[in-house]
Formats: structure tokens, sequence, C-alpha cells
């Protein structure tokens, strides 16, 4: 046990009015206290636990962010930041997640809860008294339904849906679709394709079978928001990288656009760059057999 942060639950996380809020003179105004027994209910104490055969002690903690524009602090931070996207506090991209993933530490994620990599076959042999040991990941980040189960959704495949996803009342994600951290719907949208953290989904989008909507990375590893707008739909193997699009888009089967990506336009009969395409709404992209590159139709 040397302190690293394997994980941190906030059941109930809130949002509030830093004018308003009653003052916790022992709670900084940004950063993570330990709880004692005394500031505990009798449920939250129950909690309270020291696993020999995982070497993890489970503690209270309170976690205060003064700025949520600002970059995050440690794991308890970014935790934080992952339940408010999950729990709908907070949409994507709305909040810093900057160097996010640089604060959290590799973890095995089991059905008896997580551990470490460092000795995991000593650990395993240790909880095998306890039953048969499931391994569901290697990874930073758990499942997000291990976590915060929003209302109103249905998530075929628990594995494919990460904590930090938003999914909006009313979204489907199917068993081969994956929605990554700080990334989601904001309205009711089919999922059966794979969103990249720092994409956010307009209502009524629907994403094909292998569909790929990816953000563009940064120079510090983070990605650059990418918004699609509202009644967007992705055919079978299509994609989106990098780019923001507007309301009523339909991208077809097998078509990956991208800003350097070579279109013809119909109606102005001329090749133009998918660049063009950026955050403009109601047109199509399809492969049309007279035309060796993507056709777009519907550009005024």
């Amino acid at each position: 046990m040397d302190g690293t942060v394997l994980d941190t639950w906030f059941p109930a996380p809130q949002l509030i009015d830093s004018t308003t809020d009653s003052v916790d003179h022992k709670q900084p105004d940004n950063g993570t206290r330990r709880l004692w027994g005394r500031e505990l209910s009798a449920r939250m104490i129950a909690l309270i636990s020291l696993d020999e055969d995982r070497m993890v002690e489970q503690v209270a903690v309170r976690t205060r962010i003064a700025d949520l524009q600002a970059p995050p602090l440690d794991a308890h931070d970014v935790y934080l930041r992952l339940h408010l996207i999950s729990h709908r506090l907070v949409a994507p991209g709305q909040i810093n997640m900057s160097q996010a993933m640089s604060l959290l530490s590799d973890v095995v994620w089991t059905n008896k809860g997580p551990s470490t990599p460092q000795n995991f076959e000593l650990v395993r042999a240790r909880l095998r008294t306890r039953g048969l040991i499931h391994v569901y990941a290697i990874d930073r980040l758990p499942r997000m339904v291990d976590y915060v189960v929003p209302d109103h959704v249905r998530i075929a495949e628990a594995e494919r849906v990460r904590l930090g996803a938003h999914l909006a009342p009313g979204t489907t994600v199917q068993r081969e679709g994956f929605v990554s951290h700080n990334s989601g719907s904001l309205g009711p949208c089919k999922i059966e394709g794979r969103l990249s953290s720092g994409v956010t989904l307009g209502e009524g989008c629907q994403v094909g079978l292998s569909a790929i909507i990816m953000a563009e990375r940064q120079a510090d590893g983070s990605r650059r928001p990418l918004q699609v707008g509202r009644d967007c739909t992705f055919g079978v193997s299509s994609g989106l990288i990098g780019m923001n699009v507007g309301d009523d888009c339909h991208i077809g089967t097998k078509v990956i656009l991208e800003k350097d990506l070579t279109i013809y336009d119909v109606e102005r009969d001329q090749l133009i760059p998918g660049s063009q395409l950026e955050n403009r709404s109601g047109w199509s992209l399809n492969t049309e057999a007279e035309h060796p590159e993507p056709v777009v139709r519907g550009l005024s």
C-alpha cells in the first residue's frame, strides 16, 4: 500500500455556488482531504475497510474543485470530473480534462474490486478463496456502470462505455458501440459505432455499425472538442475525423470524412476539400458509381 489512488467513487456529486455554500473550515478550497469517523454516517462508515487480499485500503474522502476550467490536480480530482459528466451535471467539453489520463494509474479491474498490476498473480491467489476472479480490463478508466447508472438509457455491453461518458435520456449503445470518457450524447441517440473522447452528438443522431467519430488529438495529448449537430446519420464503417458538422448531415457507408478529403460537389460541379463541409448543415456524402470521389449533395 503505497498511497496510489486506484479509483474514487462519488455517489452524489454536486455543483455548488461558492458564494452561498456553507463553509467547511477543514476543507481546502481546491483539493481532497480524508474524512474521519465522526464526519460520516453509519452507512458510510460501513464502507471503510482494509482489504489485505488486494492490499488496498478503502477510505472516505471529500474532494472540492474551485474552478472546473482549471486542469485537474490529482486522481481524486479527475474522478470527480468524470462523475460530474456521467451524472449529466456537466456536458462533455464544458470542463477542463487536459492531462487527466496522465494523473491516473493503470489498474486491474476485477469483480472483487480494483487492484494494482504489480504482483497481481499473488493477489489473484489470495482472492481465489472468495471464488472465481474475473478480470474485466487492465486500463486507467473503469466501466461507467460500476460507478454511475444513468436513467432511461440502454447499454448492451457494459465494457464499452467508460466512466466519464455522457448518455442523455433515450440513448442506446448497442453491443458494438463504444463511448469514451468526456464524450457522448446530448439527446436521444443510437450508437453502434465508436466515439472517441471529446465527441458530442446532438439529439437524434444515429452512428452505424463500425462507424467512428474521432476528435483531433492536441499537442498535450487531449482531444480537441468535436461537435455533431442534431439528426445526423453515419453509415456502416463510415467516419468523421477532426471536424464539426451541423444538423441533418448524412455520411454514407464506408465514407471517412476528413478536412483534406477530396469530394465532388454536385451543385457546383467541382471538386472541393472536405473542410468546406465543416459546421455546415443539411448535406449528404455518399459514394456514387459515376464518380471516383465521394459525392456531396445539399450544399447551398
